[in-house]
């Protein structure tokens, strides 16, 4: 063939391999935000866990540092996009790994004392993927933790509150 009949066969090579490797490219770069994402997920469970487990049952702050937020800011998370504390589901657990009816009563069998674990979880977080072009969302698996409790923000010799 001459050059005359081939001049916009470079265009549209491009167009095709363009497209291809613009959809891998992005492709990539999404796959490892979800990877960042369900990481810091897990994070923000076992981090809310663990504060949830040695701070007071009433303290609010909780929530707030379980996710990545500073403890006076209660909007959503800095970290990850449409994460709010509403979302935390933070449970208290006796012996058997039911939930404790009242935690906050120090004074019923059934209260306070029963507490033995601590559970924080995050169902149905829904992630929305960047990709130009897709309005997909992807709604991830419950997130969830347990921890043994530990003072629940109560001085062990005293049973005083202490802060977080």
């Amino acid at each position: 063939m001459n050059r005359k009949h081939m001049r916009g066969i470079y265009s549209v090579e491009f167009a095709f391999i363009g497209l291809l490797m613009f959809m891998l490219l992005f492709g990539v770069v999404e796959m490892g935000r979800l990877y960042f994402t369900v990481n810091a997920l897990d994070e923000v469970v076992r981090r809310g866990a663990r504060l949830a487990a040695v701070c007071n049952i009433d303290d609010e702050v909780v929530l707030r540092r379980a996710i990545f937020n500073a403890a006076g800011d209660a909007g959503d998370s800095q970290l990850i996009s449409d994460l709010a504390t509403a979302k935390l589901k933070l449970t208290y657990l006796d012996v058997n790994g039911a939930p404790v009816d009242n935690p906050a009563d120090t004074v019923s069998a059934n209260g306070f004392r029963a507490i033995r674990y601590v559970r924080m979880s995050l169902p149905d977080f829904v992630y929305k993927l960047f990709i130009p072009g897709f309005g997909v969302s992807i709604t991830l698996p419950t997130f969830q933790a347990t921890l043994p409790r530990e003072s629940l923000g109560r001085h062990s010799d005293s049973g005083e509150i202490t802060p977080c």
